[in-house]
Formats: C-alpha cells, sequence, structure tokens
C-alpha cells in the first residue's frame, strides 16, 4: 500500500469488483478512458479482467482509495514496461463522479509516480490522454508531465475526429518537482 496526502494506492480486491464494473460502464468515464467503441462491459468480464491481474506481465494495476472513509474510487496503474529502454506507461481513471476535480487523481498520479521512480527504478513515464479531457491534462500537467507529441484525429468521439497527445516525465524532472 502506498498513501498520499487524499488517496491510497492498493491491490485490488474482489469486493472492488462491482463498483470497478459501475465506474468502467459508465457513459462519461468510458468516453474518456477507452479509445474503442463505448459498448459496456458484462459483469463476467470485469471477473475475467480481475482473475488475471498480475505483476508477472509487466503490469501493475492499483486500487484507488480516499483516505477518508477507505472508499475505492477508480484505479491506475503501469500498463507496460520496457525494461531495456527504461520506460513505463501509465493510466489512471477516477470512477466516482463525486471526486472528479478536488485533486484525488493528482495525489494518485505523484503517488503512481513516486513508486515508478523510487522503487521500480525507471527513467521516464509515458500516457496518452485525450484532447477533449482537460481535466486530466491539468492533473498531468501538475503532476510534471510535458506534451511531447499530437496524434492528430487519433480518436473517433461523439461524431467527429480528436487528436491524442502523448505527455512524458523524466527521472530527473520529477526529481526536480
Amino acid at each position: 500500500m502506498y498513501q498520499g496526502n487524499l488517496v491510497k494506492l492498493r491491490a485490488y480486491r474482489r469486493g472492488d469488483i462491482p463498483l470497478a464494473w459501475e465506474y468502467i460502464n459508465d457513459p462519461e468515464v468510458k468516453r474518456l478512458l477507452s479509445p474503442g467503441i463505448p459498448f459496456p462491459l458484462t459483469l463476467g468480464e470485469e471477473e475475467k479482467w480481475f482473475e488475471n491481474i498480475s505483476a508477472y506481465n509487466d503490469t501493475y494495476n492499483f486500487a484507488i482509495e480516499t483516505l477518508q472513509g477507505g472508499k475505492y474510487i477508480g484505479g491506475c496503474g503501469i500498463n507496460n514496461v520496457d525494461w531495456k529502454n527504461s520506460v513505463a506507461t501509465v493510466g489512471i481513471f477516477i470512477g466516482d463522479k463525486g471526486f472528479w476535480g478536488k485533486g484525488l487523481g493528482t495525489d494518485a498520479m505523484q503517488i503512481l509516480l513516486k513508486f515508478i521512480f523510487e522503487q521500480m527504478n525507471l527513467n521516464k513515464v509515458k500516457l496518452l490522454v485525450y484532447s477533449f479531457n482537460p481535466r486530466a491534462i491539468k492533473c498531468y500537467e501538475k503532476c510534471g508531465f510535458q506534451r511531447e507529441g499530437i496524434l492528430r484525429r487519433e480518436i473517433f468521439r461523439d461524431g467527429q475526429y480528436h487528436d491524442q497527445f502523448v505527455m512524458g516525465i523524466l527521472r530527473e524532472e520529477y526529481l526536480r518537482s
């Protein structure tokens, strides 16, 4: 378990599955998170995902839990580790919309960065974010991420094409912050 000022990152529990399933199927969450067709997942698919969580395939998934009240509100993780080049790709979501815009995602990302740079000894963290998600972009910039590139018209959502930003932070930038 890793703790920040507002949240802690912990292992997923079987009891998180119903809320995780509800969060991931929320149309607004899905719109901001998934590049594919926003089709709902079944409870069985969510349970299968839970059963396959493992650090042995270079993915590390954490549940995000509030410090006040101990509520599971979302997740974050390292989706891919390139050990040769010392780069990790990350993702995060806050599924409980009552906690949006209150700094909990920023706190969770700061904890995740600390884990990556101070425990995994990696040199760079990168992520992808949709141009129509300004709240996430602001969060990442607060955490020290910089825009490294634009994938033009990469995502089709709500009847039109949108850009996707590539953002990254280097170990030396993290250490300066």
